[in-house]
């Protein structure tokens, strides 16, 4: 699965996403207030006539999202001017059913040819405008903003990195040999494609790797915690993108203390959702090192990228732990 699938101009919109979920429902309210404004003698019989229609409209229009709900893996299969007819199609037979359905009791609702002209008005309007939306998010541009947003390893752990490899190499040439293979799989990942999803079980294998070259320059002042008994290793998300969370937990927990810091790590499903928390200690006099909320921002950005508003990262301090809880939807490949 490629975020190329994501921003495709001519690809119908995932109707499965909250965020295109959210967007219709907004620029259908939008435009059934515009009408009701353009034709209403004033503006508290405006607000009289648009609250008696959204009592109509809303049943038919949640309907009409539950539908395309439950068809959106076949609509995506379906060339785009096919699976768009295919759209309008179904918000008219709703709105057929619904105005018949509740037209004896509505008589402030238009005729039922008027309100399926006004229906396949709407579907195309919403349409177009996430179609416009989707080109905005073009493939180059979704990949060169994908370019800038990377999560790049700071320059000073690739040099602590090698200099603590080249420390152990005569008195431990063995683990001076893994770590150096864990340092090339590090950067493999940071210049290989990272346009498309990647299993849970690959990034917990590279965050091993990135903990384990920690601990080799910060030895026993570095103490992570590990919960994930519970993580769906099936789980498609982007890639490198736990990483920056332990390695900045890391350099703002652990690196500026004199003593031990505890990260923990926690991964987990609940239902349809994948729950990430990283905690790590408070240092309240290195609260604004640099680049703490600029890592976590490129995190929340690239989340939006692949996500749109399915996905969330939120931080807050509680018992002298910084903790960052980040949530996406469960997806697997086969889905």
């Amino acid at each position: 699965m490629s975020i190329k699938q994501n921003f495709t101009g001519d690809a119908l919109p995932d109707f499965r996403n909250l965020g295109v979920v959210a967007r219709i429902l907004l620029g259908t309210n939008a435009l059934a207030f515009a009408a009701v404004l353009a034709t209403a003698p004033g503006w508290a019989a405006a607000m009289e006539r648009f609250m008696l229609l959204a009592a109509a409209l809303e049943p038919g229009l949640a309907v009409a999202l539950a539908a395309l709900y439950a068809v959106s893996p076949s609509l995506a299969r379906l060339p785009y001017w096919q699976g768009g007819a295919a759209v309008v199609g179904i918000a008219l037979a709703v709105g057929a059913v619904v105005h018949s359905a509740i037209a004896p009791a509505g008589e402030f609702l238009p005729g039922l040819a008027r309100t399926l002209v006004l229906t396949a008005l709407a579907a195309l309007l919403n349409l177009a405008y996430l179609r416009l939306l989707a080109r905005a998010y073009s493939p180059a541009l979704a990949e060169a903003r994908l370019q800038a947003l990377q999560s790049r390893i700071r320059p000073h752990f690739l040099f602590n990195s090698l200099n603590a490899v080249l420390s152990l190499i005569r008195r431990d040439p063995r683990r001076a040999e893994r770590a150096l293979e864990d340092l090339a799989d590090l950067f493999r990942v940071l210049m290989q494609d990272n346009r498309s999803f990647v299993p849970l079980a690959d990034e917990l294998a590279l965050l091993e790797r990135y903990a384990a070259l920690e601990a080799l320059r910060l030895g026993e002042r570095l103490v992570i915690e590990w919960d994930r008994d519970s993580a769906p290793l099936d789980a498609l998300m982007p890639p490198m993108v736990l990483q920056p969370l332990l390695e900045n937990a890391v350099y703002h927990g652990v690196e500026p203390g004199a003593g031990q810091g505890r990260v923990r790590v926690r991964i987990e499903r609940r239902g349809g959702r994948v729950h990430v928390r990283v905690e790590n200690p408070y240092i309240e006099e290195h609260a604004h090192r640099a680049g703490n909320r600029m890592a976590l921002e490129n995190i929340r950005e690239r989340l939006q990228l692949f996500f749109d508003a399915e996905a969330a990262i939120q931080m807050h301090i509680a018992d002298g732990r910084y903790i960052v809880d980040m949530e996406m939807p469960y997806r697997t490949a086969q889905a």
